[in-house]
């Protein structure tokens, strides 16, 4: 199985940091405590600007649920087709060639789903295997990406198509005044990525995928999440997420690496989800790396925010472009999210 192509796709929307704020100070009230705590968590996320799937101005209009998840169908299928246009453009795939289509998401919902809407848009073939899934997170765009590959191990003459859409903006909460709320306000961001994978004998080539691996952690579903409610997704962030991955992250890849004979001295770079701040610093702990071997994440948080399941593709999509590692180069992908789970896909260039 191999990566044959990545791409990215973002609404037409940016906001520095402290637009955003501004923009925040009058959703949730002029109270001076509220801005102060608004100003310091916003200032901690690593992040320096974000795209919104509409202008800041037109959040205060969404206050229900139906009309945020209105707003996510439309932007969801114009992002997803633009992102899967660029893969097709950048090999030369024709669109009914696409055998397969994992979408991912977590931030809306919709029946018929969205790779539906987009086959219909597409014009995709009519044959097309389509598997929405829902309720990953985080870690989906992984975990996608794992599901992708295992459906081209069983079809090493097909090609399958993973596309995750993240509108977190979304979801923001205007009666939540938690500090999970402010910090998650301040932190997830807007945007697609996707990824064209291909069996040994669909004639593509890229990286191969060597083998992957998901870790559910027991009793730990109170870490990260969504409290569902008729005002629609209400964020659940625990601050023992860090510790999380602390405790577990260090073992489990080492495990995974001992299955292909491997060590994390034998990894030549990691492509991790971007996380936070602290789930990045407990990242590098956790593995013992140096604060700049994951220096593309920490870039790609500032540059866009936390996009949930798109952040670790947005990652690849970096390294796919711009720092492609030696042939033979060894790279460990893993992200984190609700489960609370892991997933680690092991890739050699």
């Amino acid at each position: 199985m191999r990566i044959a192509s990545t791409s990215t796709a973002f609404p037409q929307h940016y906001y520095r940091q402290q637009e955003v704020v501004d923009a925040l100070k009058l959703y949730w009230g002029q109270d001076p405590l509220t801005a102060a705590a608004l100003e310091r968590l916003h200032s901690r996320t690593g992040v320096d600007g974000r795209y919104f799937a509409r202008e800041l101005a037109e959040y205060a209009a969404l206050d229900t649920w139906g009309k945020a998840n209105n707003v996510w169908i439309e932007v969801s299928v114009q992002l997803g087709a633009e992102a899967i246009e660029q893969l097709l453009r950048q090999t030369g795939v024709g669109r009914e060639q696409i055998a397969a289509l994992f979408f991912v998401s977590v931030t809306g919902v919709a029946s018929p789903s969205i790779d539906a809407r987009l086959v219909n848009r597409m014009g995709l073939s009519r044959n097309v295997k389509r598997n929405p899934i829902f309720g990953l997170g985080c870690v989906a765009g992984a975990a996608g990406l794992a599901r992708a590959a295992d459906y081209v191990r069983a079809y090493p003459g097909q090609i399958a198509v993973l596309l995750s859409v993240e509108l977190c903006s979304l979801t923001w909460q205007r009666d939540d005044l938690s500090i999970a709320n402010f910090i998650s306000s301040g932190l997830f961001g807007d945007g697609a990525a996707a990824v064209m994978v291909a069996g040994e004998d669909a004639g593509l080539s890229g990286p191969r995928i060597v083998a992957n691996r998901q870790m559910l952690y027991p009793d730990t579903e109170y870490v990260m999440g969504w409290d569902i409610s008729e005002r629609g997704f209400q964020i659940v962030l625990s601050p023992d997420v860090p510790v999380v991955v602390r405790e577990n992250l260090g073992q489990d890849v080492d495990a995974f690496l001992a299955t292909q004979g491997l060590s994390r001295c034998d990894i030549g770079s990691w492509i991790m989800h971007t996380g936070g701040p602290k789930v990045l610093d407990a990242t590098e702990e956790a593995l013992g790396l140096d604060r700049s071997t994951l220096q593309l994440s920490r870039e790609a948080l500032k540059r866009v925010g936390n996009l949930s399941s798109a952040s670790v593709l947005v990652v690849l999509d970096d390294v796919m472009r711009q720092h492609r590692p030696q042939a033979g180069t060894y790279s460990l992908l893993a992200a984190m999210g609700p489960g609370f789970c892991s997933e680690m896909m092991l890739l050699q260039w």
